[in-house]
């Protein structure tokens, strides 16, 4: 009765599809967005202050330059490339019954481990 209870949660699981809200994607956006402008920076700013004889001011602020512009720049590249994709249906729609086919080989394994 304990194997019917639990093979049954495992069918449940598996028609549940979960999906991250609009919020949460735009929050995981702007969070790399940082972590990518910030890498950025501290690569300028290292080959800046190692390899050329300017001040350290002045290397903080041809880095901060740079992180403007790629800042910018990327969030244009970025846009033109999500506009490009949606013309393009490949892998855009894609049928339940493929991942039912394939339900199965994890039911067999969760009543077969």
């Amino acid at each position: 009765m304990v194997d019917n209870k639990k093979n049954n949660n495992s069918t449940n699981n598996l028609q549940t599809e979960l999906k991250d809200t609009p919020g949460r994607s735009l929050a995981k956006a702007i969070s790399w967005r940082i972590v990518a402008s910030l890498t950025t920076f501290v690569i300028t700013f290292i080959i800046f202050r190692r390899y050329t004889d300017k001040t350290l001011n002045e290397t903080l602020e041809t880095s901060s330059w740079v992180l403007f512009f790629d800042v910018i720049i990327k969030i244009i590249f970025y846009y033109l490339h999500e506009r490009l994709w949606t013309n393009i249906s490949w892998g855009k729609y894609m049928e339940r019954k493929y991942w039912k086919q394939r339900a199965w080989r994890k039911l067999y394994r969760d009543r077969h481990s």
